[in-house]
């Protein structure tokens, strides 16, 4: 099977092309392929197919084989792919992942894309729709104690649930590998929560790490930054327009601040290397 590996801002997924190839066990397939150490190694698995709302679908698993409703990262690298494959001539088109369709406009330098500007759709503040267990209708600049730690937290759905907490030391420094895991599986997010610790530098930049549901650390989450531009926006720390630094590279995020306004995402897609496995080879090798 013929695949191809790419990363936004480190962001790395192995991507299959389902309008040249056939996958018979998807889930299956995402463990096997994102085993950094017997696979290909990634932090999961999209799939491309043909759009049925849109223009083209992608269908994303974590490494655990659980689905991910939408990856900002990987949906940049599926517009460079299948722009680059010739699948479509137009530099703006849609994608969509588990019904939710994103709008997509290539920056181009001739017929090279330079970087992707995704239409992310609005946040959902909406307690109950994120889902984050409270007693108010939003969940902004909340006072929660895990780990015997006191954060400010603040919940957005960009498609999928984000818990993000302002912190005041550098990123870097804090301990994500004790925190990450409490958040993403604490009780009071009923679909687990991916978890993003950032520090705001000024108006215009944030830096930021994140854990990530099913995943845990990433690089990069192009979803993650934009809760982040969200709950930064909420609570009056940044303009209507930032740079999110990641361990993986910066990307940019604006949103009005009206509640329909749609949250937009630009940043690069590259590729890293292309490839043929055999999962049954991958499944023997981890069974010795």
């Amino acid at each position: 099977m013929k695949f191809i590996k790419m990363q936004g801002c480190g962001n790395d997924y192995v991507y299959i092309d389902c309008l040249k190839e056939q996958v018979e066990n998807e889930k299956d397939a995402a463990v096997l392929l994102s085993n950094r150490h017997f696979g290909v190694g990634s932090d999961g698995l999209i799939l491309i197919k043909k759009g049925r709302s849109a223009d083209f679908e992608m269908v994303m698993y974590n490494p655990d084989g659980s689905r991910g409703a939408m990856c900002g990262n990987g949906i940049r690298c599926v517009a460079r792919y299948v722009y680059d494959q010739g699948y479509i001539a137009s530099d703006r088109f849609t994608v969509e992942s588990m019904g939710s369709v994103k709008n997509i406009e290539l920056s181009l330098s001739g017929n090279t894309v330079e970087s992707v500007r995704v239409d992310m759709g609005a946040p959902v503040i909406n307690a109950a729709d994120i889902p984050v267990v409270s007693d108010s209708k939003q969940v902004i600049s909340r006072a929660v104690t895990l780990g015997g730690r006191d954060f400010e937290m603040t919940c957005v759905s960009m498609g999928n649930p984000h818990a993000v907490m302002f912190i005041q030391e550098n990123p870097r420094d804090f301990a994500l590998e004790t925190f990450g895991p409490l958040f993403e599986n604490d009780a009071m997010f009923p679909d687990r929560v991916n978890a993003e610790f950032a520090r705001v530098l000024n108006k215009k930049e944030i830096e930021m790490r994140v854990w990530e549901r099913g995943t845990g650390e990433t690089l990069a989450c192009g979803t993650g930054a934009c809760a982040t531009g969200v709950a930064a926006i909420l609570n009056g720390y940044t303009e209507k327009e930032v740079t999110v630094h990641l361990l993986g590279g910066d990307l940019k995020i604006s949103w009005s601040g009206a509640m329909n306004d749609p949250v937009y995402m630009t940043g690069p897609a590259e590729y890293v290397f292309t490839g043929e496995i055999a999962l049954q080879k991958i499944r023997e090798n981890q069974e010795v």
